[in-house]
């Protein structure tokens, strides 16, 4: 059954294999389930509301992926995203989140509608070969540089923006949880090059452990203040009611002070993150698992967008902001997860999660600090497929490359990407090979960094 659902020998893989993807691929998403109810908390909502609408989202979303468009892709609310929602629309802006939440709804229907047009899917399609190659060397700095910083090894400076942590004053805390992460990431490597099956799930696991066994003998010393807190698992369940506070207060905003343009603004913000981020993120898992053929294009791309949509638009009626595809997937990939089995398998752990949240709430930033670094370096190998004799078709894949981690942001390193490789193919008399999307995408980049 599982054969005929999944067609795991057509894609060369095995129950087995997925199984390990699907766990690897939630243990680097875990921390989704701490960090999105405590950033929507700023907005007004219940915490335990928003875990629980966190959770469901991850499960409904990753599963439409799965069954959908057999991909081993999971969804769940994203990162950035929510800090728009809960700093931007809900903080700066003055709006309640239950209009926050139908913004996001209404995003949902509308992608719903692109994805069964082809929209989206020409979209994703007129973006160039070499240029999609930028975007999954981009997407591998970016994820390794969010690694860099759960580790704790890149922190905040003043004087240069970044910097490495000071492992003498600050040992107990930083300093030995960066000390972890680079033991974590020289493990998963080379457990990795030896071809050791799920290196990255026990390069994982492993650095947890040690965390653990570095706090029972006072090297770890848990800082609650500075965002370390205790690595033993807790036990405890959620109450499940406390969903009742956050689902279908969508349809309850009250509009009577929120003018159309500036919901329409609100709305298109959303819009135009998501669709790219999303469409960023397809390219570069995509692109890793060599399922993209040799024009560039990913089958099944209408399915995968869909899955997408649905799930945002569920995610807002249950209580979240955003629900999109996650690049953390790129982890289960390179643990060989090659279908939608992975993906349910993910799916499924969410769910669970719920039951467990205080146990995958206890996995700490620099225990997946490792699988984020490494799958890092195995994404930007992506960069060996740009032709750099065609500087027209090369410089604008290394802008989009640089910009997703200098801008932290997947979305924004596309739409450099976009508007250079116009505008230097333009400009240099290699006109005819940009397509009519690709000039519409341009000025539509240019005018959200006017108007958004």
């Amino acid at each position: 059954m599982l054969e005929k659902l999944f067609k795991m020998k057509e894609n060369g893989t095995n129950i087995k294999t997925e199984v390990i993807a699907g766990i690897t691929t939630f243990m680097t998403m875990a921390y989704i389930l701490a960090v999105n109810p405590t950033i929507l908390s700023a907005s007004g909502m219940d915490k335990n509301a928003v875990l629980l609408a966190t959770a469901i989202a991850a499960f409904i979303g990753t599963l439409a992926m799965a069954l959908l468009a057999n991909y081993p892709f999971a969804l769940a609310p994203g990162m950035g995203l929510n800090a728009y929602f809960a700093f931007t629309v809900c903080g700066a802006m003055g709006y309640s989140w239950q209009v926050a939440l139908m913004a996001v709804f209404a995003e949902g229907i509308l992608f719903i509608i692109l994805s069964l047009t082809n929209v989206r899917e020409a979209i994703f399609n007129a973006i160039p070969f070499t240029l999609k190659k930028g975007v999954s060397a981009g997407i591998g700095l970016f994820i390794a540089f969010v690694g860099l910083q759960g580790a704790h090894l890149v922190v905040n400076n003043d004087s240069t923006l970044v910097s490495y942590v000071d492992f003498a004053e600050h040992i107990h805390t930083q300093g030995i949880a960066a000390i972890l992460a680079l033991a974590g990431l020289f493990l998963t490597a080379i457990l990795y090059i030896r071809k050791v099956k799920g290196s990255i799930l026990i390069g994982i696991l492993v650095t947890w452990i040690l965390g653990m066994l570095m706090q029972a003998v006072g090297v770890y010393v848990p800082d609650a203040e500075a965002g370390f807190y205790s690595l033993y698992p807790a036990w405890g369940l959620v109450d499940l009611t406390d969903l009742g506070k956050t689902f279908g207060q969508c349809f309850t905003a009250d509009f009577s002070n929120v003018s159309i343009v500036n919901f329409i603004v609100v709305l298109l913000a959303f819009l135009f993150v998501d669709m790219f981020d999303t469409l960023g993120t397809l390219i570069g898992v995509a692109d890793k698992a060599d399922m993209l053929d040799k024009e560039g294009k990913l089958p099944r791309i209408k399915q995968a967008l869909l899955a997408d949509a649905v799930a945002t638009s569920a995610g807002a009626v249950l209580g979240t902001s955003t629900t999109t595809t996650f690049v953390e997937s790129s982890s289960g990939v390179a643990a060989g997860g090659r279908t939608g089995l992975s993906s349910v398998v993910t799916g499924i752990l969410f769910l669970l999660a719920i039951f467990f949240s205080p146990v995958f709430c206890a996995i700490p930033g620099f225990a997946t600090a490792p699988a984020l670094i490494f799958v890092g370096f195995l994404m930007v190998s992506a960069i060996t497929g740009v032709n750099f004799d065609d500087l027209s078709e090369a410089v604008p894949a290394y802008l989009c490359m640089l910009a997703m981690p200098l801008m932290y942001s997947i979305s924004e390193g596309i739409a450099i990407g976009v508007i250079s490789y116009v505008i230097i193919n333009l400009v240099s008399g290699k006109a005819k090979k940009i397509t009519p999307l690709m000039y519409i995408l341009a000025v539509l980049f240019v005018c959200k960094y006017i108007f958004l």
